[in-house]
C-alpha cells in the first residue's frame, strides 16, 4: 500500500491544490508513482475522463503533474452548485441528484465506502498518495460529519501539512488557531506547517516562525514566497477573473456569467504575447473586443436572464452587428440558440422555457440524464468566418444536460453565409488541440489588419509542462524536502 501526505489548509483558496500538484510533480521527479486524491471537492470547473465520468479539475492538473491520466478515484465525491444552498451531487463521476446542503450533509457518512474504495483501490497501484483537504478543518460545526479534511485523514492515517496564506494577513493567528481548535486525535496528525504566499525577506518573519513552532509544537516546513505560475484553476476563486491586464493588440472577452464553469476553456489564448484575454463582469468594463466568449455555465437559464437584465445581451447583438467573433460554449452556446427550455426542472425549481438570444438555430431542451464524453475527430460543416477550422483535428469533454439537436456539425455556424461571425459549441477544450486557437487568431488578426506574427504562437502542452517544472523547482528551493520525505516514512 501507498504511503500518504495530506495538505490541509486554515481557509479556502491558501493554495492547497497548488501545493499539492507541487508535491506530485516533485515526487514523479524523484522517480515514484504518484497520484493525487480529494474526497470532496466542490468546483464548477470540471472535467470528463476517458471512461466518462466527471471529476474536479484540480485533481486533474494534479495527475498531469504526476505524469498520470486523471482517474475519477482521484475525486470520488464532487459537488456542482446549482443554487446559493444546493449542488448536484456527483459520485464517482456519475449524477446521483441534487441536493440542498442540509440533505447532503444528512447523507454524507453514506458515500465513505465509495471514498474509501476509491482510495483503497489507488494506494495498492501507487508508491505515494498527495490528499487535498478542502476548506478548513476547523469549521467547528461541521466536524462531526467530516469526509474530507480531518475526517478522512483519521481513516487512512495520513499526516497532514497545514497551509497558510500569509498574503491575505494574520497568518500566525490562521495557523495556531486553527491547530488548537483541533481534537488531540487531530493535533497529533499535523506534523508541519507552511506558510505560503509570501512577499518580502523571510528573515523578519523568524522569530515569528520559531514562536509559531513552539506553540504548535510542530516544525515549519517551508515558506513559500509567492510566485506567478500559470496553472489552471478550478472555481471562482482563481485570479484570472481578477486579471485588469490592459487591451493588446488583440483583445478576447469572456463575458463573467454569475455561475461560470470550465473557464479553463480559453487557456489556450492567454500565452499569446500580444493578445489578452479579459473576464469582464460588467457591460461598462465590454469595450470593442475583437472576440466575445460567452462560456459554459451550471445554471443556463439563470444566467441568460441575468445577461438580459444586466444589458450583456444587448452589447452582444449590438457587437455581432458590427462583425465581432461571437463564441458560446456548453451553456454559452445554448443561449446563443433560439429557445431553452427545462420542463423535467432539472436546474430550476419549476418547468420553464425561455428565449434565446436567436443567433443560432438551435432550441435546447434539458433532460434528466447527463450527457458527459470525451470526444475527438474532425472538424467539418463550419461556415463563415471560421471554416478554416474545418478540417483540423479537435478533441475535449461534453458535460450538459440540455439536448439541442440530433446531426450538428461540432462548431455551429449562424448561417451559411461568408461573413457569418457567430458560432457554439458544446465540446469543452474545443481551442486545445494544436492549431485551432493559432487558426482563430489568424482569423481576428485579419479582420483588424494586424501580422498574426505580431501575435506569436502558443504551444499550450509543452508550456503547461513547463509550468509544473517551475512549480516542483520553487517548492523543493522553500520547502525542506528532507523533513517531507522523513514525515512520509516515519508510516
Amino acid at each position: 500500500m501507498a504511503k500518504n501526505i495530506m495538505i490541509q489548509g486554515t481557509m479556502s483558496n491558501v493554495g492547497k491544490s497548488l501545493l499539492a500538484a507541487g508535491l506530485c510533480r516533485i515526487f514523479r521527479q524523484d522517480g515514484y508513482k504518484v497520484a493525487p486524491f480529494k474526497s470532496q471537492n466542490m468546483a464548477l470547473n470540471s472535467f470528463i475522463t476517458k471512461n466518462g465520468d466527471e471529476m474536479g479539475r484540480a485533481q486533474v492538473v494534479q495527475a498531469e503533474a504526476a505524469g498520470i491520466e486523471p482517474d475519477v478515484r482521484m475525486n470520488p465525491i464532487l459537488l456542482k452548485p446549482t443554487t446559493d444552498v444546493g449542488s448536484q451531487v456527483i459520485v464517482l463521476g456519475q449524477v446521483m441528484g441534487n441536493m440542498s446542503a442540509v440533505e447532503y450533509y444528512k447523507h454524507k457518512r453514506e458515500l465513505v465506502p465509495y471514498v474509501m474504495k476509491a482510495y483503497n483501490e489507488l494506494a495498492a497501484e501507487n508508491d505515494i498518495i498527495v490528499i487535498e483537504g478542502a476548506g478548513s478543518p476547523a469549521e467547528i460545526n461541521l466536524k462531526q460529519e467530516d469526509i474530507v479534511n480531518m475526517g478522512f485523514a483519521r481513516m487512512v492515517n495520513a499526516p497532514v501539512l497545514l497551509a497558510g496564506d500569509i498574503d491575505r494577513g494574520g497568518v500566525f493567528a490562521q495557523l495556531y488557531g486553527t491547530v488548537e481548535l483541533l481534537e488531540p486525535e487531530e493535533k497529533k496528525l499535523i506534523k508541519g506547517t507552511i506558510v505560503n504566499k509570501f512577499r518580502g525577506d523571510k528573515a523578519i518573519l523568524e522569530p515569528g516562525l520559531r514562536e509559531l513552532e513552539r506553540l504548535c509544537g510542530v516544525p515549519v516546513a517551508g515558506v513559500i514566497p509567492y510566485m506567478h505560475l500559470d496553472i489552471d484553476d478550478e472555481d471562482s476563486l482563481t485570479e484570472k477573473f481578477e486579471n485588469r491586464t490592459g487591451r493588446r493588440l488583440i483583445d478576447i472577452a469572456v463575458i463573467r456569467i454569475p455561475k461560470i464553469s470550465n473557464f479553463t476553456d480559453f487557456a489556450a489564448f492567454e500565452g499569446y504575447e500580444n493578445l489578452s484575454v479579459r473576464y469582464v463582469d460588467r457591460p461598462a468594463d465590454l469595450g470593442d473586443p475583437d472576440m466575445i466568449i460567452i462560456p459554459g455555465t451550471k445554471s443556463t437559464i439563470a444566467d441568460l436572464k441575468w445577461l438580459r437584465e444586466s444589458g450583456f445581451e444587448a452589447k452582444i447583438f449590438q457587437a455581432a452587428d458590427h462583425g465581432k467573433l461571437i463564441f458560446g460554449i456548453c451553456g454559452g452556446y445554448q443561449m446563443l440558440g433560439r429557445s431553452v427550455s427545462d420542463p423535467e426542472m432539472t436546474e430550476a425549481e419549476t418547468p420553464e422555457t425561455i428565449s434565446g438570444m436567436g443567433l443560432l438555430p438551435i432550441e435546447t431542451v434539458f433532460i434528466g440524464e447527463k450527457r458527459q464524453t470525451q470526444t475527438s475527430g474532425i472538424i467539418s460543416g463550419v461556415s463563415g468566418e471560421l471554416e478554416c477550422l474545418n478540417g483540423m483535428g479537435f478533441e475535449g469533454y461534453e458535460i450538459h444536460m440540455g439536448r439541442s439537436g440530433d446531426g450538428l456539425p461540432v462548431i455551429v455556424s449562424m448561417s451559411n453565409s461568408p461573413e457569418c461571425n457567430v458560432f457554439g459549441s458544446y465540446i469543452h477544450g474545443i481551442f486545445d488541440a494544436p492549431g485551432i486557437a493559432d487558426a482563430v487568431v489568424k482569423v481576428l488578426c485579419e479582420k483588424k489588419g494586424v501580422d498574426p506574427a505580431e501575435i506569436g504562437t502558443f504551444d499550450r502542452a509543452a508550456y503547461k509542462d513547463q509550468q509544473y517544472d517551475l512549480l516542483a523547482e520553487h517548492m523543493r528551493a522553500n520547502l525542506d524536502m528532507d523533513l517531507v520525505y522523513r514525515i512520509i516514512n516515519e508510516q
